[in-house]
């Protein structure tokens, strides 16, 4: 964020519905069974809910316009927002995300394997299963900080404890629950970029490359040995990507999903 903020940028990030210090929904969690097989329980929410929490915090903070940017869940809330309220885009930026098209962006085996286990109860037990998860998916072509991450995960369980699992199983409910949205993100029309790691193992390259080629006239860079993690060592070459991509576009910018201007 710090190299966005010197490019001239405000930098304005949140704790999505059901995370952090944010709230909590009261909803249903999917079961393994529904998880294995991509179903959404009944009564969830999904990421056109999301969305418009994103748009509420711009009309919140009077902002008319924003450089949107997500990754993984936040890219597909980002594409949600631009294309149900491109009057409130500049651009887009959508981080190793996909369009909810089955035959594409599907996780290995072993990353279900992982999102399948009984979750964590104990702050150490978090840090540690997200670590181990960490190691599996971030890519080896750029390495991670174990300590800064370890001090993150740490971070997320004091922010989010007790029912952390709760949230994030709701949360993975309302990708399932939006189903295939290539048709609605091939309306998409603001200056899209789609960023995505050659070596993701949770969501698969061919989710960026399907998102790419849904967007008229959107730019893929594929990043040779990147995973689906954003380590200190990748972060400036990211950053350029997107600063390059706003270009003259004047206006702030917001991770983990949203960015801010006017």
């Amino acid at each position: 964020m710090s190299a966005l903020r010197a490019g001239g940028h405000r930098v304005i990030t949140f704790d999505n519905r059901d995370s952090g210090r944010s709230s909590r929904i009261d909803g249903p969690t999917p079961t393994v069974w529904q998880k294995l097989r991509g179903q959404a329980p009944q009564g969830a929410y999904d990421l056109g809910d999301m969305a418009e929490d994103a748009v509420a915090l711009l009309d919140h903070l009077r902002i008319k316009r924003a450089h949107v940017v997500g990754m993984s869940m936040g890219g597909m809330i980002g594409q949600v927002v631009a294309a149900r309220y491109p009057e409130r885009t500049r651009t887009l930026t959508s981080i190793f995300s996909t369009t909810g098209a089955r035959k594409f962006g599907q996780p290995s085996f072993w990353a279900m394997v992982q999102f399948a286990k009984p979750p964590a109860t104990t702050r150490n037990a978090y840090v540690a299963r997200n670590l181990q998860m960490l190691g599996l998916i971030g890519g080896a072509g750029f390495p991670s900080d174990r300590e800064a991450n370890r001090a993150l995960f740490a971070r997320a369980w004091d922010r989010g404890a007790p029912d952390l699992h709760m949230a994030m199983s709701r949360q993975i409910g309302a990708i399932y629950a939006s189903g295939d949205r290539t048709a609605e993100v091939a309306t998409i029309r603001v200056p899209t970029l789609v960023i995505h790691g050659d070596r993701d193992p949770l969501v698969a390259p061919s989710g960026g490359e399907a998102t790419a080629k849904a967007i008229r006239g959107a730019r893929h860079v594929s990043v040779p040995g990147m995973g689906h993690e954003i380590s200190p060592s990748l972060a400036p070459h990211l950053a350029d990507l997107i600063l390059g991509h706003v270009g003259d576009r004047s206006g702030g910018m917001g991770s983990s999903g949203r960015a801010a201007e006017d």
